[in-house]
């Protein structure tokens, strides 16, 4: 459970299983930032020493993300967000190289809606929100001119993984002269990215997926500059990203992405055991309740159910007031609930979709969390279908 304060607010002790949405901020990233707020604040682009300085620390950050993702340290873009990266991956190859932008249909929105805007293809996916490697064939051999294709690695509502590798081997076979992207802003906690790089030539992470700061983003340009720069003005980030660098958030964000890598492994495990904990619980205890993606096809802290009989508005109401925090993935569009996007591209039906809860666990997620989220989910499940 997490406590703390914004300003003169104490916050109550909460239960956090939101963390696909955002994560909380390691202790080790806060204090690594804190220098270049107080003291080395000077703008890294300057040229004197305590410009510098900053920029030094830039550049050992981007050693850090080269070495912690698996590709040369000026093969990385530092950007303002996971969207930014996204946006620019999709935006700027199909401005650089012309032709069609295709994506899966669960694509986070940053990538879906580029694809979209720009006339782009969007296939479709299996039950489990796995990219349709036969309608992706069929797409590339329809297709004359293919700029990029973006698949992401996991996705962020189920937390399904998809094999980047033969995804690759799909593209370059039938579409060689296309760039691959993965967004992998939900992997980085998961999967080990060395297997992950080799595959794309480009890929996004977000700095608050993984304990750092929000406001800071990465792209990873493999082989060199391969898209058209989103922004434009000061040159920086070697012409690639223009404006001033957040040199406190850089310096963050690697050092919580050295950090989740060096505890991937044994966290995978400690929160695969209170996930299936939580879901087995809720299914034990309740009727109704269905796992919507295996476990063994999705990553360890994602515990997405659907629950028959209750809306996912109504639900997460009464957690929040129980100071449970959870997500449902789906919005309010013209006074209804609709299902989100990546159900109904897996094919979930309707009523069931509506029932929707994204449970996510994290580096700071407990035992106790667990529990109180069964102690909580149960009776509010119980009160809203009487």
């Amino acid at each position: 459970m997490l406590s703390g304060s914004v300003g003169w607010v104490t916050e109550p002790a909460i239960t956090y299983l939101d963390h696909a949405a955002s994560t909380p901020m390691r202790a080790e990233a806060i204090e690594a930032m804190m220098p270049y707020l107080a003291e080395s604040y000077a703008n890294p682009s300057g040229s004197h020493r305590f410009a510098r300085r900053a920029r030094q620390a830039i550049d050992e950050s981007r050693d850090t993300v080269a070495a912690v993702v698996g590709c040369r340290p000026n093969e990385v873009v530092f950007t303002g967000c996971g969207t930014e990266s996204d946006n620019m991956a999709v935006g700027g190859a199909v401005s650089r190289l012309g032709g069609t932008a295709v994506c899966p249909a669960v694509e986070h929105h940053a990538v879906l809606h580029v694809v979209e805007r720009l006339g782009g293809v969007v296939v479709g996916v299996d039950n489990a929100g796995s990219v349709d490697l036969d309608q992706l064939v069929a797409t590339l051999d329809a297709e004359p001119d293919v700029a990029i294709v973006s698949v992401m690695a996991v996705n962020n509502e189920v937390g399904t993984i998809t094999d980047i590798a033969e995804v690759s081997r799909v593209v370059r076979r039938h579409a060689p002269g296309a760039l691959l992207h993965t967004d992998a802003v939900q992997a980085a906690c998961w999967l080990d990215l060395h297997t992950v790089t080799p595959h794309v030539d480009l890929l996004s992470l977000s700095a608050h997926k993984f304990g750092g700061p929000k406001g800071v983003g990465v792209l990873i340009e493999r082989g060199g500059p391969r898209v058209d720069p989103l922004i434009i003005g000061g040159g920086q980030e070697r012409e690639r990203r223009s404006g001033t660098q957040n040199t406190a958030g850089i310096v963050a964000t690697a050092t919580a992405l050295q950090l989740t890598d060096a505890e991937r492994d044994t966290e995978a495990v400690r929160l695969a055991g209170l996930r299936d904990r939580l879901v087995a619980e809720l299914q034990h205890r309740l009727d109704g309740v269905i796992e919507t993606v295996a476990p063994d096809r999705k990553v360890a802290g994602s515990g997405h159910v659907c629950i028959t009989g209750v809306e996912s508005e109504a639900l997460l109401y009464l957690l929040d007031e129980a100071d449970v925090c959870a997500s449902a993935a789906s919005a309010c569009a013209s006074g209804a609930m609709e299902p989100s996007h990546v159900l109904a591209a897996m094919g979930v039906e309707r009523a069931t979709a509506l029932g929707a809860l994204r449970l996510t666990l994290g580096h700071t997620t407990t035992e106790a969390d667990i529990d109180r989220a069964i102690e909580v989910l149960v009776p509010a499940v119980e009160r809203l279908r009487r």
